[in-house]
């Protein structure tokens, strides 16, 4: 038959359609297993305890406090034992206040180990890769300009551009599912124009590249330093899968290409190398030439 909740604050009762009210009642099976195991029993079905032949029964009480609650199990005989890590008392362990659940509407409830320093280092980060996407959008505004029209270098710096932007979102769906709060810092005005009298606009703006991509290189780092000290291995782990082996070879292929720039000058090879961009960039080179 269907077992039926009945409650009243603060105890939970269970009672079947039908039959007399019963709570929750404990089976112990430490004796060969050392571990305790929940079950709902009717009347013809009780189980005895081995000292006095009558039921252990387990009632399921609720605590209020902190501005959480939490639902746990109450026994003479599980309530003093001592926890040592290893034996499973669900029940018990469950009244940590680790694992209170948040009454407040503005509290999240899915947040468990994710310090106030791990949230606020995400919201940095996040903040640092647009402000590079902010950068790699004004390149491509230049370069896609009717006197620079090197278009190759505009589709590379707007993919790259669009491609920061993903790592934010990303950072933005990492801090919503450990229980943080997205909070957008001011983005920093990015250069607008690009030309270089010894270098070229080109090989400038490739140079400057290289920068931006060590430094989120070099802060995704510091994230991962602030995951370590604050002792969050899912955090340190996301950042090593999600970013940092695509960070170094981000940094490699933009090396590449300003050897490539050095080599061809500022004349008609900048313009080759736009072309190469134009067609075969994204194509699984390794690079332009």
């Amino acid at each position: 038959m269907l077992l039926q909740a009945a409650i009243s604050s603060p105890t939970y009762s269970l009672q079947r359609a039908g039959a007399t009210a019963h709570p929750l009642l404990l089976s112990n099976n430490s004796a060969t297993t050392g571990t305790t195991t929940a079950n709902f029993l009717s009347s013809s079905s009780l189980s005895a305890d081995s000292a006095g032949g009558r039921p252990t029964s387990v009632v399921l009480q609720t605590n209020r406090q902190k501005g959480g609650f939490r639902t746990f199990a109450s026994d003479e005989k599980t309530s003093t034992l001592s926890l040592t890590g290893v034996v499973f008392q669900p029940f018990e362990e469950i009244k940590n206040d680790e694992f209170l659940v948040p009454l407040s509407p503005s509290v999240s409830l899915a947040r468990q180990r994710f310090s106030h320093e791990c949230e606020a280092a995400i919201n940095e980060q996040i903040n640092a890769e647009y402000c590079v996407s902010y950068a790699y959008h004004a390149m491509y505004a230049y370069f896609d300009r009717d006197n620079i029209a090197l278009k190759g270098l505009a589709k590379f710096f707007k993919e790259s551009s669009e491609e920061e932007r993903e790592h934010a979102e990303k950072l933005m769906k990492y801090q919503n599912i450990r229980g943080g709060r997205v909070t957008l810092l001011p983005l920093k005005e990015p250069k607008s124009e690009f030309d270089h009298v010894e270098k070229g606009d080109a090989l400038y703006a490739m140079e400057v590249a290289l920068c931006l991509e060590k430094l989120i290189n070099a802060k995704l780092l510091e994230v991962h330093s602030v995951a370590d000290r604050n002792n969050d291995p899912q955090m340190q782990d996301f950042i090593e899968s999600e970013f940092l082996g695509e960070q170094v070879e981000a940094i490699k292929k933009i090396s590449d290409y300003i050897t490539q720039l050095r080599m061809v000058g500022k004349g008609h090879g900048v313009w080759h190398f736009n072309q190469k961009l134009l067609h075969h960039e994204g194509e699984g080179d390794d690079g332009v030439f």
